[in-house]
């Protein structure tokens, strides 16, 4: 069967990539930027793509393909790193740039394949350090922006290059473009849409878990719910649903969360009060990385304690996301925060994993819940992270700091839950830990600062901050320094990912 193989670089976006490729209709498949080419033209690729990544080109240890790739006739698109090594390896230069781009940027295109049906200008998704100062032999720019000549590049035959990202929904055009990339370049005809998930998913779980029973780690959120629901069709009462208020969640969380989940699924949900335990191994953690792996480690050993008092159980049902991997790190990608349920689990687990969604975005998550059945109430739910207010407190986690939190949050989710334009993806409060002078009554005061962060995205692996209307905001500061005790000052976070991350830690 021919497929586009992707080769990967370390880049977060890879899966982006091949998901895009299936959006058009052909089977997409990543693999092993260094995997040699032999290997690669096993898989019958009829097109390469070149993803990005966190290095540089003139990094001694960067990461490079088998050289024998240069030789191949397959039709090929470098992405921004992918850019960087074709021009590097067939004879043009690559510097450090003095002004790296970041985020939306305009750029001017010339003509190519890869822009028939686009205007003479485009906004697109920058990510880079490094620009192509030198083109290689026998290619021409076909895409300019104010600081680089070279935002996209053709050997006028089957080797095209971007240094933006067409992957990404902040790049509106992107998929035209890559769209464009496999029709008019690599000569390729939109295939069957993707088979059925669920139906694959299902066979997976019941050919995974041949013997034995599960533990389900359910949050109330659609993740879990979705890998919940696709487990059961599998293996029926061999799972088990597994609720931990680990007193990190959200004001009245834990309430609903029993009565939703139980109701949607049709099966029994088993709750662990485990606050004190939660909050006892975070004392005196102020680290990021170390409270998500404090939390992950916890959870774990949760669940095995549950697992131990349930005859024949072997595996742990989780609900983990294709971001929630990328993120964490793994080959040659960088680690931007290490998820409680991927880089924060401990290594000698004694339960086996079982992860149905692991290669899906959230959106898509979102498609197969409908595709199941489930309560639009789940299936449409704001992200909420496993860790809970543990990552939204900054420093350490006490419980009048997560009190101050849950407060100043339960306003923010009021407020903003009826803001539909712009759609939102995600909303809530963040206590930043620093504290700042005011007045109150004539008194000076000295209280803690809360951030409210509100973002717009199609799949969470980007986002661009949402442009609330100023009487919302006004609402939302008033609110919050009235209402919520020990709080001086309201602050609205404008960074878009990247350069930051949705979340602050």
């Amino acid at each position: 069967m021919k497929r586009v193989v992707v080769l990967d670089f370390g880049a977060q976006y890879a899966q982006l990539i091949a998901r895009r490729v299936r959006e058009w209709g052909m089977p997409a498949e990543i693999v092993d930027g260094q995997t040699p080419l032999a290997e690669i033209e096993a898989l019958t690729p009829a097109a390469l793509i070149l993803s990005g990544g966190p290095q540089s080109v003139l990094d001694p240890d960067a990461a490079l393909p088998d050289p024998a790739l240069w030789r191949s006739d397959l039709p090929m698109l470098g992405i921004c790193y992918g850019m960087q090594l074709m021009a590097h390896a067939l004879g043009g230069g690559v510097e450090r740039s003095p002004v790296g781009e970041s985020g939306r940027t305009r750029v001017r295109l010339r003509p190519s394949p890869l822009f028939v049906g686009l205007p003479g200008e485009i906004v697109a998704w920058m990510s880079h350090g490094d620009r192509i100062e030198r083109l290689p032999p026998g290619f021409m720019a076909c895409a300019t922006t104010d600081a680089t000549h070279a935002a996209a590049m053709d050997d006028g035959g089957r080797r095209h290059a971007v240094q933006f990202h067409p992957e990404v929904a902040e790049t509106p055009d992107g998929a035209h473009i890559i769209g464009n990339f496999l029709a008019r370049v690599a000569g390729l005809e939109p295939g069957r849409a993707v088979q059925d998930f669920v139906a694959e998913a299902v066979a997976a779980v019941r050919a995974a878990m041949p013997a034995g029973d599960a533990i389900c780690a359910l949050s109330g959120g659609v993740d879990s719910a979705v890998a919940a629901a696709i487990v059961a069709r599998a293996v029926g009462e061999r799972l088990h649903l597994v609720f931990v208020d680990h007193g990190l969640l959200r004001a009245g969380e834990a309430e609903a969360v029993e009565g939703a989940m139980s109701e949607a699924l049709g099966l029994e949900v088993t709750t662990l009060r485990c606050a004190e335990r939660f909050l006892a191994a975070l004392r005196g953690v102020e680290d990021p990385e170390v409270k998500r792996k404090v939390i992950g480690e916890t959870f774990i050993r949760v669940f095995e304690a549950q697992a131990e008092r349930i005859p024949g159980v072997r595996y742990l049902v989780q609900g983990t996301l294709y971001p929630d991997v990328v993120e964490s790190g793994g080959r040659r990608a960088a680690v931007i925060k290490s998820h409680h349920n991927v880089g924060g689990l401990p290594g000698n687990m004694r339960l086996e994993l079982v992860e149905p969604l692991r290669t899906l975005f959230k959106d898509e998550v979102r498609a197969v819940g409908r595709q199941l059945g489930l309560d639009p109430a789940i299936v449409n739910r704001v992200p909420f992270p496993g860790p809970g207010l543990a990552i939204r407190v900054m420093g350490e986690v006490t419980p009048e700091r997560l009190r101050c939190l849950r407060a100043a949050d339960a306003i923010v989710r009021e407020e903003l839950e009826r803001v539909t334009d712009p759609p939102l993806w995600q909303y809530f409060a963040v206590l930043v830990g620093t504290r700042s002078v005011g007045v109150v009554g004539d008194q000076r005061t000295y209280g803690e600062t809360v951030a409210v962060r509100a973002v717009t995205s199609t799949d969470g692996m980007t986002a661009d901050w949402a442009r609330l209307d100023h009487d919302t905001l006004q609402r939302l500061a008033t609110r919050i320094t009235a209402e919520v005790a020990g709080v001086g000052r309201v602050v609205y976070d404008i960074t878009s990912k990247p350069p930051g991350t949705i979340e602050w830690e």
